[in-house]
């Protein structure tokens, strides 16, 4: 298997995993409808920046250190598992508010703080970077440079990512008249904190 040969059997993994509904889609769909397309692409950049930083990391080997320790494992899922189950819980707790507070919530997200949430809820699932230390050796040929190509694919997904983030995105905009009605708003909020509190409660519990 040449580069090109490997640069395109991951593009059609990852792009199979990308489309496939989950926390990151949750988080890109709720933010495009309750804060709009700003704080949406903001949220999604983040994501693909901590995706990019697993990628990074599995193909240089600190993945696989990960994988090795068990305290450094459990320490990084329960971190993660507590800071989903604490966004869910807040998104949650939001949806049941009325007037201003709860509509403050919404005018007051910046960039930082969309982007931030994208990244750390990435950086803090150790799932991630087991797809990535189990997934991208596979797909580097014997004669490439492992971190140049490493990089090279974990970009290759980023792109993917943030593709369907933008279809998501401005599907959500074109309906933007419907999707802007404070009870959508909370029922969106309501959904997406659930999807958190189930992925935090499922990651807390879990094993490797």
């Amino acid at each position: 298997m040449d580069l090109t040969d490997a640069v395109l059997s991951f593009a059609v993994l990852g792009a199979l995993l990308t489309i496939t509904p989950g926390l990151d889609t949750a988080l890109v769909l709720r933010a495009a409808i309750t804060m709009g397309r700003g704080p949406a692409f903001a949220t999604a950049l983040g994501i693909n920046a901590g995706a990019l930083a697993w990628g990074a990391a599995a193909a240089v080997g600190a993945s696989a250190l990960l994988a090795a320790s068990e305290l450094g494992y459990m320490m990084l899922r329960l971190a993660g598992a507590a800071y989903m189950i604490y966004l869910g819980v807040r998104m949650i707790w939001g949806a049941s508010r009325n007037g201003p507070e709860a509509e403050a919530q919404v005018t007051t997200a910046t960039f930082w703080s969309t982007f931030g949430r994208g990244l750390l809820t990435n950086l803090l699932n150790p799932k991630v970077g087991a797809f990535y230390l189990a997934v991208l050796p596979q797909f580097v040929p014997a004669n490439a440079d492992p971190l140049s190509t490493g990089l090279l694919l974990a970009l290759v997904h980023d792109v993917e990512g943030l593709i369907w983030f933008t279809m998501i995105i401005l599907g959500a905009q074109a309906a933007r008249a419907f999707l802007a009605r404070r009870a959508v708003r909370r029922t969106v909020d309501a959904g997406t904190g659930v999807v958190l509190l189930g992925f935090g409660v499922r990651l807390g519990l879990s094993s490797r």
